[in-house]
């Protein structure tokens, strides 16, 4: 408090600092010099300056001298302060503990910060995580905490809503990563004119329709083929244009992710992540991709070439590893082999360690399980990297095609 004197002694320059405290010149009072003892402003220009911007006199919380809110301290702990009395500190006292922001952060103007591991308007909540990996949950791809528009709770991002209507706003995601302004041509947030009209927003990017290109999707691209020959071109034997993994541009594919050349092919068709297990591992080392499947080495078989021919096991022992809890062989849609199993060819949804998963469970978007960007691993999207979302059909990359 005495510095805040101090400080306001200089400000105003109407006295001096004695140990500490103002000692006001002639004409002069107040805590920091800042009164004049005859005020030559009528009451009602002393008030308008008092005001507020919501026209409240020093907010309720003072009374107006000469132009000057005087803030009500009469406890003597200065809890009320601004050039408004707009900043009531008061606010964050813990009802508890009676602590500013429970002992565990900082008052500033009225609102809590709290230290790293706390939260909740009085820093009352401890997470239950630590602050390390509460920053990891809350770390976008490109590295920033919640992509610098949100603000991270135990883990959890708090995105900065901008959507005045009350809806899930303009900036969303996990990490806060996607920001839907940057579809439009100029901002405007009671419009819907994404991507110029041209496009579909994406997690803040524009993904453009046939004969148009740009960030926003607002420059027209001549093509001497009709949308229809165009989509012709680029669809081949598939049901989709360019297999559902690339861009359709007058009649030509461009595979994405850009760059990756494990999906390739006139129609984007092949796609050798399929080839991957989990860890990426490339036909369980035992074997070449070739457009999406594996062409196994002798002496192994399977999807992933994950089998192999031989087994050093009886066939007790075998079947032993492959009973679900219930006892039930392969859940009763496999085969076993060499305590694995193998699930039924003709039911292609059936996965899972004992043939126990569907992956028809697993989201789809564009008719595609997981976007044909991920795998669907016992009815959830993994999805390869640089994509995102239930059905992996965000791309999230620091390019986009």
């Amino acid at each position: 408090k005495s510095l805040l004197a101090v400080m306001g002694a200089f400000g105003e320059g109407h006295g001096r600092c004695d140990c500490g405290k103002c000692v006001c010149d002639e004409g002069w009072s107040g805590e920091a010099c800042q009164y004049p003892t005859n005020c030559d402003l009528t009451k009602k220009k002393s008030n308008q300056m008092c005001k507020n911007s919501q026209d409240i006199i020093c907010s309720n919380a003072g009374t107006c001298h000469c132009g000057r809110c005087k803030c009500d301290n009469s406890d003597g702990n200065g809890l009320v302060y601004g050039k408004f009395c707009e900043c009531d500190d008061r606010e964050c006292i813990d009802d508890e503990t009676e602590e500013i922001c429970g002992g565990h952060g900082k008052c500033y103007c009225g609102n809590c910060y709290c230290q790293a591991g706390w939260h909740g308007d009085k820093c009352e909540f401890q997470c239950a995580i630590t602050p390390w990996e509460s920053k990891r949950r809350c770390t976008s791809p490109d590295g920033r905490v919640c992509s610098n528009r949100g603000i991270c709770v135990c883990g959890e991002c708090s995105c900065h809503d901008v959507d005045p209507t009350g809806d899930w706003g303009d900036i969303h995601g996990d990490t806060c990563e996607c920001d839907e302004r940057d579809c439009r041509a100029v901002y405007d947030r009671y419009s819907d004119d994404f991507c110029s009209g041209h496009g579909q927003c994406n997690c803040g990017r524009c993904d453009c329709k046939v004969g148009w290109y740009g960030k926003k999707c607002e420059h027209p691209r001549s093509c001497p083929l009709t949308a229809e020959e165009s989509v012709s071109k680029c669809r081949g034997s598939s049901a989709l244009p360019c297999s559902g993994r690339g861009k359709c541009e007058c009649g030509r594919c461009t595979c994405y992710p850009p760059g990756d050349n494990r999906v390739h092919g006139k129609t984007c068709e092949c796609d050798n992540r399929r080839c991957e297990d989990l860890d990426g591992v490339v036909c369980g080392g035992h074997g070449t991709c070739s457009c999406g499947r594996c062409l196994c080495e002798r002496g192994w078989f399977g999807k992933l070439c994950q089998h192999p021919r031989k087994c050093n096991m009886t066939e007790e022992q075998s079947k032993g590893l492959c009973e679900s809890a219930d006892g039930t062989l392969c859940s009763g849609k496999g085969s076993c082999h060499c305590g694995k199993c193998i699930c039924s060819a003709e039911e292609w949804y059936i996965s899972g360690e004992f043939c126990d998963c569907d992956d028809r469970d697993c989201d789809k978007h564009d008719g595609l399980i997981c976007t044909g960007n991920g795998i669907c691993n016992c009815g959830n999207c993994e999805c390869w990297d640089g994509w995102n979302g239930n059905a992996c059909e965000i791309w999230l990359g620091t390019e986009y095609p």
